[in-house]
C-alpha cells in the first residue's frame, strides 16, 4: 500500500506547482487573457486534472492566500485574554514584520500579486467568499449567535480595510518605513473603536470579549 503521507505531499506539491505556474502566466499576460487550457498545458496536466485540484479558474490565484482563511478565528481560539486584544496584537505584530496579509510589504512579488488580485474583478469577487468563510469561523469562535456574527463582520471589515489602505500606499510608491507608523496608529485606533463598540456580553468563562 502507498504511504498516505507521501500521497498528501505529492498532492500539496501539485497544488503549489500549478498555482505558481498560473500566477506567473496571469501576471505576464493578464488574468482574462490566459485560459485554463493554457495553464494546464504549461503545467503538463490535462484540464480535467486541473479542475480536480482547482474547481474555478480564480482558485488558481487564491490558493496563494488560502492558508489565511480562518486566521482570525485561530488567533482568538488560541490567544489569551480579550478577543479584540488578541487580534490587535496579531495584526500589529504582522505590521512590524511586514506580513503581506497586512498590506505592508514592498516585495516586488507581493506587490505584483496584490495588483493582480485587486485589479481583477472576478478575483475580488471570489476572494469575498474566502472572507465570508473567515467571518463565519470567527463568529463561531465568538459564540455563534447574532451578536457574535455582527461582531465578526465588523472585525473582518476592519482587518480588510486596514490591509487595503496599507497596500494602496505602498503600491503608490511610499516606503514601508514611512507607512508603518501610520499603519500601526490606524490599527490601534480601529481596534480601540471595536473594543468600545462591541457588546460586552460576548465572553465565556475564561475570556472577556472586550
Amino acid at each position: 500500500m502507498s504511504d498516505p503521507g507521501l500521497r498528501e505531499r505529492k498532492k500539496q506539491r501539485m497544488y503549489e506547482t500549478v498555482s505558481d505556474i498560473a500566477v506567473r502566466l496571469f501576471m505576464e499576460k493578464g488574468f482574462d487573457a490566459v485560459s485554463v487550457a493554457e495553464v494546464a498545458a504549461a503545467a503538463e496536466i490535462s484540464k480535467p486534472t486541473l479542475f480536480r485540484y482547482f474547481p474555478a479558474k480564480e482558485d488558481l490565484v487564491l490558493y496563494r492566500i488560502a492558508d489565511h482563511e480562518g486566521e482570525a478565528a485561530r488567533v482568538v481560539a488560541q490567544g489569551e485574554g480579550a478577543a479584540v486584544e488578541a487580534l490587535r496584537r496579531h495584526f500589529v505584530e504582522g505590521l512590524e514584520r511586514g506580513d503581506p496579509v497586512t498590506g505592508l510589504s514592498d516585495h516586488p512579488d507581493v506587490l505584483a500579486f496584490h495588483s493582480l488580485l485587486y485589479g481583477t474583478p472576478s478575483l475580488v469577487a471570489r476572494a469575498y467568499t474566502h472572507q465570508e468563510r473567515s467571518e463565519a469561523a470567527l463568529a463561531e469562535v465568538l459564540g455563534g449567535d447574532l451578536d457574535a456574527r455582527l461582531a465578526a463582520g465588523q472585525i473582518m471589515a476592519v482587518l480588510r480595510v486596514l490591509a487595503l489602505e496599507n497596500w494602496r500606499r505602498i503600491a503608490a510608491g511610499e516606503r514601508v518605513a514611512d507607512v508603518r507608523p501610520d499603519a500601526v496608529a490606524a490599527a490601534e485606533r480601529a481596534f480601540d473603536r471595536l473594543a468600545a463598540g462591541l457588546p460586552p456580553h460576548l465572553s465565556d468563562d475564561t475570556r472577556s470579549f472586550i
